[in-house]
């Protein structure tokens, strides 16, 4: 393989997305329906919001293959660059080359650039990608990210959702996505409340999860027996920091005591797998 070279009056620009399509190099979408031919990998569920203090992003780690579950460890939260994160659901494979390239483009840009895109920026350029995967979505292999991120010009953290048309569309307090987001959006609405901390952000967030693993099949809960836990990070002012899974199985310990003191005690607070 040879890398393309350019002259100075025909400059790519900053689009990498873009250049790798103008030299043939970006993934075409498959010519027929693969849905019921493979056995395709999905991810689910992806949650975020915004606290006092930028936002939080978790996922549960679960990827189901039909009734069947496929991997118990996948990651579906990754950051996109230092002040920003995408999670996926959908199709795994897809979902997961579209970060890759995500997170590329973006260092792409700053290089060329020599300076970061706006947030808004990064959005759109997401956004493009999901339009851009649609005859792939049209064969079954969709992708429905999240995007979120610390604005650092308006200095907040700011939350995005898309739909499998590339449709961009912004929310003030969450977004959830995947097929257990309607179960963790109600927990999260019904426990949402203004400038909550980082702590409280993430335990409404890890409660969120564990309603969703309890009521769809495709979403994993904590697996205390392998120490599988959900990925949770924040975006602030200071980056990306994900959150230690040490910390994760405490808050889970802490929320399994409250199910029980609500419960009365009379039904054990079970452990998913």
């Amino acid at each position: 393989m040879t890398f393309p070279t350019f002259t100075a009056g025909d400059d790519p620009g900053p689009d990498f997305a873009a250049l790798l399509r103008r030299v043939g190099r970006a993934t075409q979408p498959p010519s027929s329906p693969v849905g019921e031919s493979l056995s395709i990998p999905h991810g689910t569920t992806v949650v975020a919001v915004r606290y006092a203090d930028g936002v939080v992003m978790a996922g549960d780690r679960r990827a189901t293959s039909g009734h069947l579950i496929s991997h118990r460890s996948i990651e579906k939260v990754f950051p996109a660059d230092r002040y920003s994160g995408v999670a996926i659901a959908g199709a795994a494979g897809p979902a997961m080359e579209m970060v890759k390239l995500f997170q590329l483009q973006l260092e792409h840009y700053e290089k060329v650039e020599g300076n970061h895109l706006s947030l808004e920026g990064k959005a759109n350029q997401l956004g493009q990608m999901v339009r851009n995967n649609l005859p792939a979505a049209m064969q079954g292999l969709a992708v429905v990210p999240l995007f979120a991120g610390y604005d650092l010009r308006r200095k907040l953290g700011r939350l995005f959702q898309y739909d499998v048309t590339g449709g961009r569309y912004e929310e003030h307090d969450m977004a959830a996505s995947g097929s257990g987001s309607l179960h963790a959006g109600t927990v999260v609405k019904l426990g949402y409340r203004e400038n909550l901390d980082r702590d409280s952000a993430i335990d409404l967030l890890l409660h969120a999860l564990w309603v969703a693993a309890d009521e769809d099949s495709a979403t994993g809960g904590p697996d205390l027996l392998r120490r599988i836990f959900p990925v949770v990070a924040t975006i602030t002012e200071h980056g990306w920091d994900r959150a230690e899974d040490d910390e994760l199985a405490g808050r889970f310990e802490n929320l399994l005591g409250q199910l029980r003191t609500a419960a009365g005690g009379s039904e054990g607070a079970g452990v998913t797998s």
